[in-house]
């Protein structure tokens, strides 16, 4: 006689657990919205259909916005010629369903209440998703995925539901698309200046560019000593000194003027770069401040300006050849713990990539490098500005000025960025070129010289949404200050 076969032991259904829901909260919802359409509009800018739990319920949610946004009334009539009405929803057809749902409706009041409800069950769920993922690939990692790696995926998915409630990429409405091309276009027609951007408080740059747009890479670079560390820094303080923060309906805090500034300085230290901003708001030369060589009143300078910096959002990471993905992971929790606008990078080639393939070839580190700051830009949505080197090619030419081809690895940094702004100041080479004291050739250096002295240009050699071009700037060497040149039709009258 064959062995019997061992009985499996009875299942434990207290181990088996449904996924965190609201079927009632979710009728009730709807059952308002059908019996008045004002409950959708107290909930539509928080939740959307993939919120709800019962596929049916998201569809009716779906159809409800479509008809409610064309100005159509969304109740159980209209509604039934959209869904098969022959379904069975238990014993009641969709037809019946929907009655019965507009039947039993909340009062408009509670819609609210019950959308947050809804929301926060599918954030739970979409933290269920989250968590067993990261137990299952931890159980089964693959050889070439180091456990950084999946912690930094990890945190990228927690901060992206943190941030918008999904966890999911995929396609937007084209319509949700142009709502937020009008909203931009309506917050900078409400924004001092007009901007569509942030400000980088140069009246001129900001005329040309319509301020820094968000989730776009600016690059600034420029050869040494043409100051486009000074230039990042002026930018970056400008932004954080004139944040004024508003507050939304959520209870959250957004900057309605300036922002919060998260500065990654790889080559001077935090020290260095407060030095800097100090000399530039006191108008004290920072190599006096280095070597204490300051009067009582230069002394009261600096503290004032310190008193008036506390307050200032500008945040400095100092880390030395950090990685892409290491810079991606601290600005997400900046952005979480205390907000952020603006991210500036000094500079890319400081910069290392992610993984052992990287440092192989430097130009493959620079493309991951530059990739993954546009990606960042566009997770946060919020500009990048990153500093970069230029060839010595520039120094072979007569004329100096630096072109998109002098970009150091340029063929990635030149394809990522929106924008690419080169720091060119003359005053640098004809200075180097000084003459005998007292020669002809010297004499005309020294007009040369002064014609050039504190001017700089900014050019605009590539922007995606609008024109190229140079700027001109004034520059104070002493100080590392750009400032705006007076405008032509500003000077008084000049008589002949």
């Amino acid at each position: 006689m064959a062995e019997a076969v061992q009985r499996l032991p009875e299942p434990d259904t207290s181990l088996y657990r449904e996924a965190p829901n609201n079927i009632e909260a979710e009728q009730a919802l709807l059952g308002a919205v059908l019996v008045n359409n004002d409950a959708f509009y107290r909930v539509s800018d928080f939740l959307k259909p993939l919120h709800f739990f019962e596929p049916l319920h998201r569809k009716i949610f779906e159809l409800s916005g479509e008809l409610i946004r064309m100005g159509k009334t969304a109740n159980p009539v209209t509604l039934k010629t959209f869904l098969p009405g022959d379904d069975k929803v238990g014993e009641m057809t969709v037809t019946q369903y929907l009655a019965r749902l507009a039947a039993e409706a909340v009062n408009v009041i509670n819609a609210q209440d019950y959308g947050r409800a809804i929301y926060d069950l599918a954030t739970r769920r979409a933290l269920i998703t989250i968590g067993e993922d990261v137990v299952n690939i931890a159980f089964d990692a693959p050889v070439d995925m180091p456990p950084s790696n999946q912690i930094e995926d990890a945190e990228r998915r927690l901060f992206e539901l943190a941030e918008t409630g999904r966890y999911d990429g995929g396609f937007e409405a084209f319509t949700d698309a142009v709502k937020t091309a009008v909203d931009m276009a309506n917050a900078a027609y409400m924004r001092d200046g007009h901007l569509s951007g942030v400000s980088t408080g140069l009246r001129d740059l900001d005329g040309r560019m319509g301020g820094l747009q968000p989730s776009d890479l600016i690059i600034i670079a420029g050869r040494p000593g043409m100051g486009k560390t000074s230039l990042a820094t002026n930018i970056a303080f400008n932004i954080a000194h004139a944040y004024k923060p508003a507050q939304q309906a959520d209870g959250s805090f957004k900057a309605a003027d300036g922002g919060v500034v998260g500065f990654y300085s790889l080559e001077m230290s935090s020290e260095q770069l407060a030095t800097r901003i100090i000399s530039e708001q006191t108008e004290i030369p920072s190599s006096k401040i280095r070597r204490g060589e300051i009067t009582e009143t230069d002394f009261e300078k600096l503290v004032g300006c310190s008193q008036m910096m506390q307050k200032t959002p500008l945040y400095i990471d100092q880390t030395g050849g950090i990685s892409i993905a290491q810079l991606a992971a601290r600005a997400r929790r900046l952005k979480r713990q205390r907000g952020l606008d603006v991210i500036v990078v000094d500079y890319i080639q400081l910069m290392t990539g992610t993984g052992n393939r990287a440092s192989e070839n430097r130009v493959q580190e620079i493309t991951q490098i530059t990739t993954g700051l546009k990606a960042l830009g566009k997770e946060l949505n919020v500009p990048i500005v990153a500093l970069s080197q230029l060839s010595r090619q520039v120094e072979n030419r007569d004329d100096k000025r630096p072109q998109l081809s002098d970009l150091r690895e340029s063929g990635s940094i030149e394809q990522d960025a929106d924008v690419v702004l080169f720091v060119y100041r003359e005053e640098y080479y004809v200075k180097n070129r000084e003459p005998k004291p007292g020669s002809e050739e010297y004499f005309k250096w020294e007009n040369d010289m002064k014609e050039l002295e504190g001017k700089a240009e900014v050019i605009i050699a590539k922007q995606r949404h609008g024109p190229t071009g140079t700027v001109k700037l004034g520059f104070q060497a002493e100080f590392t200050r750009f400032f705006d040149m007076v405008q032509e039709s500003h000077l008084p009258e000049r008589f002949e």
